[in-house]
């Protein structure tokens, strides 16, 4: 297999961005301060693919543990929740799974160690089949290094329009949009 071009790295990394600038406008036109905001706006962007997939690192702090200063497991459902839907960004087109690619029908964690609380994370998030109407998504979150394994998500998501206020808040990826884009699904 190929590895995709930089062209096409960068579309799709700018794909993935757009994502977070149109959440942080509609969150701002809401004075929206829900428990993912803090995530979306600290999580760091490290790669994202065309074939969707995407990499972050993010910093696993004192809003996200429990009292036994460990990553909450609730904190590991919101935080696959966000990342691994932002891996359909490179394979959105308008009217397919685009924004923040409908709904959640399933999302089944694996917990296999604890996370202490001051330690900085690599989520990777791989698309693994998405259709017209369903998608599964695969995650795990790992040390920097890679060398341990904290837990693993198996997401599966329900198609649904996006709400047409959210598609009100423009950004530049909107105008990139390539017009007569063929949707296909990944099998």
């Amino acid at each position: 297999m190929n590895s995709p071009s930089t062209a096409a790295r960068e579309k799709a990394l700018k794909a993935v961005q757009a994502i977070f600038e149109r959440y942080h406008l509609i969150a701002t036109s809401k004075k929206f301060t829900g428990f993912d905001l803090h995530l979306m706006q600290n999580l760091k962007l490290i790669e994202a693919t065309p074939d969707g997939t995407v990499t972050y690192e993010f910093h696993i702090d004192d809003q996200y543990t429990n009292l036994n200063d460990v990553m909450h497991g609730g904190a590991a459902g919101v935080i696959f929740d966000m990342c691994t839907t932002t891996a359909l960004g490179p394979l959105a087109k308008p009217g397919y799974w685009d924004f923040l690619g409908g709904v959640t029908r399933t999302l089944n964690i694996s917990y296999l160690r604890a996370i202490p609380n001051g330690t900085t994370i690599r989520i990777h998030s791989q698309v693994m089949q998405v259709g017209r109407t369903m998608t599964m998504i695969r995650g795990t979150m790992s040390s920097l290094d890679g060398k341990t394994v904290y837990c693993t998500c198996e997401h599966h998501k329900v198609s649904v329009p996006t709400q047409p206020w959210h598609l009100e808040h423009k950004v530049e990826w909107d105008g990139l949009w390539e017009k007569g884009d063929e949707v296909k699904g990944k099998l």
